[in-house]
């Protein structure tokens, strides 16, 4: 029997980010998971009441993770720097906990190359949190069980 527990949506979420060995820490938000069948269009001669429509390949959206400025950011400044000397692709894991750090999914992705770091803005007009957003691109997806 299904508790509440075990059913309740993941409301209050945080979404914990690793690169192979490396623990970039928790982040607010993340958004961009998904990919997108792409479509080629084909008209066949004779037929003109529609025009195929054949998958080719399947293509992913990069992924963007924001939070308040941490401690972490510094994790997230030296994985940016390694990429000046060269670096290899790695596995990221992504993933989705609820606020008592239980987990509710989890994603790999494929080959990441980070694409940005955003860090805050500051303006005495309007007093905010400090937030910094990392965006990352990938080649697919990885299913773990």
């Amino acid at each position: 029997m299904a508790t509440a527990q075990d059913s309740d949506p993941a409301v209050s979420v945080c979404f914990v980010v690793t690169i192979d060995d490396i623990e970039l820490g928790s982040f607010n938000t993340c958004e961009g998971l998904g990919c997108e069948v792409v479509l080629e269009a084909r008209e066949e001669g004779g037929n003109n009441g529609h025009v195929w429509q054949l998958p080719t390949r399947l293509k992913y959206s990069n992924v963007k993770l924001s939070r308040p400025l941490t401690r972490e950011t510094e994790k997230v400044a030296r994985w940016f720097a390694t990429m000046t000397t060269g670096f290899s692709r790695k596995t990221a894991h992504i993933e989705a906990r609820t606020g008592d750090g239980r987990k509710v999914a989890q994603w790999g992705l494929l080959e990441v190359v980070p694409v940005r770091w955003t860090g805050p803005s500051f303006t005495p007009e309007s007093p905010k949190v400090a937030m910094e957003t990392i965006e990352i691109a990938h080649h697919g997806y990885v299913m773990e069980g």
